[in-house]
């Protein structure tokens, strides 16, 4: 794949995706050197928290590429970032009673109209505001990232938050090493010059034809994807980075899921968890230091080891996906069907959701199945399910739940993992909507998906909205449920009226399966 293509992208050539792609990429190639102006930043970012010291409580309201880097610096150094990605009530809830008179809120969003962040600011203003705090005290609880001339950039300056305009040529999934990723990151107590300094030694090498780390990621990717392999297990190493696969799972499932094409990435718990391999399935560790050919803790040996300090690995991957669109014909750069969700969610707000009635109920769970037969059980509904997926398929699991009290429903994926046999997605949602979403309704039409609902008991409104936290959950997951039933895909929904009860239930259910 070399021949010439690394210099070019090194000198932003829009004309590496083809002609349909071109005028996108013109105004989204900023990432290929963001590490160099983001320099900009760095004495502004250690002013402002010296500023700020007394809010030492840092809350990141941001959704897919604005809160998925920020959290993977804050847990590989070991820094507390409070990051509110969610519209379950239960979650915003928790967060809005945790040390509100030390909290700094940064509200991050590229395009400054994002529902779930602008409701999260909506909700800190008045908290800040039923605490007694002044109008202008309560703007300096705010730090707002967002594009020049968005929306949310007039609405800060009104508020008199702090504002810092981000790079309008980085798109939001690239944008790791921009302010997006490095104001939450430095006001949490990250030392940004240095993922700066870890980036920009790794992008002397971007322009090689040869000795190119990026390259040989990205020719590796793409390649495996046209051999047959297009599902990569994501996995951490445990040699010092933690959760890159989170981040790297936006990154790669948005750029390359479109046309019927794309990489299904799979975040993998451990290396040894099931999902990690497969005849379909590329390998991939991520860490600091582990040797290409050892797979810890047994097991096979990954396909690749990706290793290198953290800034570093966000431009390699960065640099990797935008060579593996090219390999698979694709545009990197754009994200067509994330709209749709969206637009499906506004309109059931504004008029309202369809009447859905359950299949049947057990215990604490009512199931709705489309595309699946008529299943009489929870078990039966799960193995129609998995079968649905084929063997070329894949199954994702996506819990519209409070992804810290309701966390146990994670541990469903490696279940139906070791159940089925093919690889299982698991996202949060509204978050995954900004990732993995796009690959649903833009990939290979190959996905089974189990949509997870809970039941709300204590709701909060959004300020100045017309409907609440909890409303707003319901209409996102309804809306792609309609975008996903739409394409004719299997779908299992599970509501859960009593979550705890629910979700206990789930994982006996799949355990057996598995059995």
């Amino acid at each position: 794949m070399a021949d010439g293509v690394p210099g070019l992208l090194a000198q932003k050539d829009p004309t590496l995706w083809g002609e349909d792609a071109e005028a996108e990429s013109k105004i989204r190639l900023g990432w290929v050197d963001t590490y160099q102006r983001s320099r900009e930043l760095v004495p502004a970012l250690a002013a402002l928290r010296e500023e700020l010291a007394d809010l030492d409580h840092v809350v990141l309201a941001g959704m897919g590429g604005s809160s998925l880097a920020p959290e993977v610096i804050a847990l590989t150094l070991g820094l507390p970032l409070t990051v509110l990605d969610t519209t379950d009530p239960h979650q915003v809830r928790t967060a809005l009673a945790d040390r509100l008179e030390r909290t700094v809120v940064v509200v991050a969003s590229k395009s400054g109209s994002t529902v779930e962040t602008d409701s999260h600011r909506r909700a800190y203003q008045q908290a800040f505001a039923d605490a007694g705090l002044p109008a202008a005290e309560i703007g300096r609880h705010f730090v707002v990232v967002t594009d020049p001339g968005s929306p949310l950039e007039a609405t800060a300056r009104e508020m008199g938050a702090h504002v810092i305009l981000a790079d309008p040529e980085v798109g939001g999934r690239y944008s790791a090493l921009t302010a997006f990723g490095l104001v939450p990151s430095a006001l949490a107590g990250a030392d940004v010059a240095e993922l700066l300094d870890q980036a920009e030694e790794l992008g002397r090498t971007i322009a090689a034809d040869a000795d190119n780390p990026a390259l040989a990621l990205g020719a590796a990717l793409g390649a495996a994807a046209l051999a047959g392999r297009d599902k990569v297990a994501l996995v951490d190493d445990g040699t010092g980075i933690t959760g890159l696969g989170d981040w790297a799972e936006q990154l790669i499932a948005e750029s390359t899921g479109k046309l019927s094409r794309g990489i299904l990435p799979v975040v993998v718990e451990t290396p040894t968890s099931p999902g990690a391999t497969g005849d379909d399935v590329l390998t991939v560790t991520t860490g600091g230091a582990l040797p290409p050919a050892t797979f810890p803790g047994g097991g096979v040996a990954p396909h690749v080891a990706v290793n290198g300090p953290l800034g570093a690995q966000f431009l390699a991957w960065e640099v990797a996906t935008a060579l593996a669109g090219r390999v698979l014909g694709i545009n990197p750069f754009d994200q067509p069907n994330v709209t749709e969700s969206k637009d499906n969610t506004k309109a059931i707000l504004t008029g309202g959701a369809p009447d859905e009635t359950p299949a049947f109920t057990e215990g604490a769970v009512e199931v709705y199945a489309a595309n699946l037969g008529s299943p009489a059980s929870l078990a039966e509904a799960l193995t129609a399910l998995l079968a649905a997926a084929g063997s070329d398929g894949y199954v994702a699991v996506m819990a519209y739940l409070d992804r810290f009290g309701d966390a146990d429903a994670a541990r469903v994926r490696p279940e139906l993992a070791r159940a089925s046999g093919r690889p299982v997605t698991f996202g949060w949602g509204p978050r995954f909507l900004h990732s993995t979403g796009q690959y649903h309704k833009g990939g290979p039409q190959v996905g089974a998906y189990l949509q997870i609902t809970g039941a709300v008991v204590n709701d909060l409104d959004v300020p100045g909205q017309p409907y609440t936290f909890g409303q707003l959950q319901a209409a996102q997951a309804a809306g792609d449920r309609q975008a996903l039933a739409g394409r004719g895909r299997p779908l299992l929904r599970l509501h859960l009226t009593d979550r705890a009860a629910g979700v206990t239930q789930l994982l006996e259910a799949a355990r057996q399966l598995g059995a």
